[in-house]
């Protein structure tokens, strides 16, 4: 049986960023994990945004089909992802939908929306939340790149003045109908930085030490009104694995659970080298060889997981 996780607390409004940003680097280093507090996004939009969410996993296979995921964009059905193959054949026992960035006009229109007749709310509901998360993600960078001993503008200036961002629409059944099937099996996030939002359900566990086993997993308990941030593998290897990229899964309850995942990346042009502060004559980088390619490699898993057969 999994321990209960008591993962640190970060308030985005703090008066005091340089306190802030310690608690932040504190946290990327012991968990990878951290809740995040008065974020600026209402409980008014996000209990819009679970029941909308649930309106559209609602409606019939064969009209979520009609959607499904183009240029990283749209519905992708059951157990049509398998995050850790290892772990069972069937798939991964969850429904989604990708929504792309808002802020480039050729990337808008690359999106997927439901039908207006049928979700007349949907698409401003999901836009509104969008533009909270990628306000909250911007501000958290700053205090992000505080906590490195960076300027608080440099991911103003390299890796968010044309974010990749994705927001992720998640549902998981509540019955699955297969033994040892997680919702989202093993895995880390493969970009920068990642906000979740969740409904309340449990589920989600994280591993601390993804090199060891036999591994030990950790439940993350839901926290009303936080949101959860994980750092994800780019920006690992931009801190020369001083932050963590923490495995991470979904485990079946019983409960049918539903989450909001946000996703904000930088654009596939940016360069990546080790900070400074990361490294040093005796932590030399790492990852000195494929920082010029690590973006277009991130580019590449994203066109890959496009490509995957439903």
């Amino acid at each position: 049986m999994a321990t209960k996780l008591s993962l640190p607390m970060v308030d985005l409004s703090s008066p005091d960023p340089l306190s802030t940003s310690n608690s932040i680097r504190q946290a990327c280093v012991d968990y990878g994990f951290f809740y995040l507090v008065n974020h600026g996004v209402d409980t008014e939009l996000l209990t819009s945004v679970f029941q909308q969410s649930a309106n559209f996993f609602a409606l019939p296979l064969h009209y979520k089909l009609s959607l499904s995921r183009k240029e990283y964009r749209g519905y992708t059905p059951l157990y049509s992802e398998n995050l850790d193959p290892s772990s069972h054949p069937k798939g991964d026992a969850k429904e989604s939908y990708y929504i792309g960035n808002l802020e480039d006009s050729t990337s808008v229109n690359l999106n997927q929306w439901p039908s207006q007749e049928l979700l007349p709310d949907w698409r401003p509901t999901m836009e509104s939340l969008i533009w909270k998360l990628l306000e909250a993600g911007k501000k958290l960078m700053s205090l992000i790149a505080l906590s490195l001993n960076l300027d608080n503008d440099f991911f103003e200036k390299t890796a968010l003045n044309k974010p990749d961002a994705f927001l992720r629409l998640l549902h998981y059944p509540g019955e699955l109908g297969y033994e040892n099937l997680c919702g989202a099996s093993a895995h880390s996030d493969y970009g920068m930085i990642t906000l979740l939002v969740t409904d309340g359900v449990p589920g989600l566990q994280i591993c601390k030490e993804k090199f060891k086993q036999p591994r030990v997993w950790e439940d993350v308990s839901h926290v009303e009104g936080a949101f959860i941030v994980n750092i994800g593998d780019l920006m690992e290897r931009w801190t020369n694995c001083i932050y963590r990229s923490t495995l991470h899964r979904v485990i079946p309850t019983g409960k049918e659970r539903y989450s909001v995942a946000f996703f904000l990346d930088p654009p596939s042009d940016c360069l990546i080298e080790c900070f400074e502060s990361c490294c040093s004559e005796s932590s030399p980088p790492r990852y000195y060889q494929i920082y010029k390619l690590l973006i277009s490699s991130l580019t590449m898993i994203k066109n890959t997981r496009d490509k995957i057969v439903f």
